[in-house]
């Protein structure tokens, strides 16, 4: 019986992850895009770039989170605070560090970051333009 109950919760615990981290903010992002109000895209922006964060980290310090047992029920609590609409933990974080960081990075003059961004977006734009001139 005891073991049966452990075997319960491993697949809860399992199935949890992928539903609070993307599939619940996927049909967020998609009813918020689609509401009349702008409000609500903040939260799920914000998401998406706290989240995807998170995971580069993961990334790049994978081996160390191995030694650590419940980093996988860590990780579900906090990304249960960044979605959870009572909380709405990624427009907090985004706005009290994200938001900060990027001013004080861009008050120390690194505007040719998003220059660099818009040359490239402008060099695909050329690519693509000269992709379907080739083509008729």
């Amino acid at each position: 019986m005891g073991e049966a109950v452990v075997t319960i919760f491993s697949q809860i615990r399992l199935i949890a992850g992928p539903i609070l981290t993307l599939l619940y903010p996927l049909y967020a992002s998609i009813v918020a895009m689609e509401s009349i109000t702008k409000h609500d895209d903040e939260q799920w922006l914000a998401y998406w770039i706290i989240y995807s964060f998170l995971a580069l980290i993961e990334i790049i310090i994978q081996p160390a989170l191995e030694t650590v047992s419940i980093w996988y029920d860590v990780k579900l609590v906090f990304v249960g605070w960044l979605v959870l609409p009572q909380f709405k933990g990624a427009a907090v974080l985004y706005k009290r560090f994200v938001r900060e960081q990027i001013k004080k990075y861009n008050s120390h003059g690194h505007h040719h970051i998003f220059q660099g961004r818009n040359k490239f977006l402008d060099f695909l734009r050329y690519k693509s333009d000269e992709h379907h001139d080739h083509h008729y």
